[in-house]
């Protein structure tokens, strides 16, 4: 069985920064993409930042040069680092990672349940 656990979420000031984590655990053969989502109240879902294997990034247009992705692949991990975050950046942030398992021949979407942002002063 394959888990996503986020962690790093909380409450910070315009402005501020946090690091936000998340570990891919159980039998993996291969993760080819890692990236994280954000969803706001009443919004929908959106992709934040996604990173491949090679470690090649990609962002959303409204947190180019604000944030960055990274990964750990001996360590399964991915890590979005956010500065001079904004009130917009208030969601819910969830990992998630196209996975390959011993027991599946196709690569399939893990999410992790997610962790709060909240940018307020």
């Amino acid at each position: 069985q394959v888990q996503l656990v986020e962690s790093g979420g909380g409450l910070v000031q315009p402005g501020g920064s946090l690091r936000l984590s998340c570990a891919a655990s159980g039998t993996i053969f291969s993760i080819s993409l890692m990236g994280w989502y954000r969803q706001a109240p009443g919004k929908q879902r959106e992709l934040v930042a996604h990173i491949t294997s090679g470690g090649t990034p990609s962002y959303a247009d409204s947190v180019k040069g604000r944030i960055t992705i990274s990964r750990d692949n001996a360590k399964n991990t991915v890590y979005l680092q956010m500065n001079s975050l904004r009130p917009e950046d208030t969601a819910v942030y969830y990992c998630y990672g196209l996975i390959t398992t011993p027991y599946e021949l196709r690569e399939l979407d893990y999410w992790g349940q997610g962790t709060q942002v909240t940018v307020s002063s």
